[in-house]
């Protein structure tokens, strides 16, 4: 093994790695930084303007509007989708009968494009023809706004986000609690722990690092939002629907304004790893605290 320990060697080996990471991620992520500073619309030499898209991005009430359903579907989908994913692997990791089956279900919405899912979702909350407000009609509930209204949208983004990742997050977790030292848990039952108390005192801080994993992967993930707001409601109406990433994709695509969406993708990509920095140097400072 002396070979491995050699310098060029190892910067040889993980040369090809490097140059496939700079080319499909650090180039058009840097291209995207210059051009965020200049206008161009798809013809033509682009114009250097500085910061003017930047400035332009704070007077925008589309942009304020899209960052605000955004963070509504960060909170919501991760003071639920955490939880409710650890408690199906605790679930599911039991022997019971048919248990494999189940994880196999709640697993099969992890593997369904975004773009169907949205489809399947329009069925199902779309006011007009949506079966959820058809069976409310029965029993006399007047039809809900769920998509496409001022204040559920980000909601029902939200509940359909979790709906298709949280057989993922539950795998997880689900590999996490199969690591997890038999004969601590056997000690700990000697010593008269309850299942809770081994739940919340054992099982939780030594999967500490899997909770931190799944969070910022449903982090980047609730940051990467667009085919569901595109297939429940196109963004409409009038933007209230928005995220971040929907709505990128309208300023440069529909609306041909590179400059001005490459500024927004700066912006998605700085808040997206501040929230997930934040999130682990908060975890490590509670570490040192503990």
């Amino acid at each position: 093994m002396i070979w491995v320990s050699t310098r060029w060697r190892i910067l040889a080996m993980i040369a090809p790695a490097l140059i496939v990471f700079t080319m499909f991620v650090v180039y058009p992520v840097a291209y995207s930084g210059v051009f965020s500073f200049t206008r161009f619309q798809g013809f033509g030499a682009p114009t250097w303007i500085g910061f003017d898209n930047y400035t332009a991005l704070l007077q925008d009430p589309f942009f304020w509007q899209s960052l605000q359903n955004t963070i509504v579907i960060l909170i919501v989908s991760l003071f639920i989708l955490i939880p409710s994913s650890f408690a199906l692997a605790l679930l599911l990791q039991r022997a019971i009968r048919g248990a494999g089956v189940l994880r196999a279900l709640v697993f099969g919405p992890a593997i369904i494009a975004p773009i169907l899912v949205g489809l399947i979702w329009v069925f199902l909350l779309d006011p007009k023809i949506g079966l959820l407000n058809r069976a409310l009609a029965v029993i006399g509930i007047p039809p809900v706004q769920w998509i496409g209204g001022d204040y559920l949208t980000p909601i029902s983004v939200s509940m359909v986000f979790i709906w298709s990742s949280v057989g993922f997050a539950m795998t997880i977790f689900y590999a996490g609690l199969q690591i997890l030292p038999d004969d601590v848990l056997e000690a700990s039952g000697l010593d008269g722990a309850t299942g809770w108390q081994q739940v919340w005192h054992i099982k939780i801080p030594m999967m500490r690092e899997t909770f931190a994993i799944v969070t910022i992967l449903m982090i980047t993930n609730v940051f990467k939002i667009f085919e569901l707001v595109y297939m429940l409601t196109g963004g409409g109406p009038v933007h209230r629907s928005e995220t971040l990433v929907s709505y990128m994709y309208f300023v440069t695509f529909t609306n041909q304004q590179y400059g001005y969406g490459m500024a927004l993708a700066v912006i998605i990509t700085i808040l997206g790893a501040v929230v997930s920095v934040g999130y682990l140097v908060a975890m490590r400072r509670k570490e040192k605290a503990a």
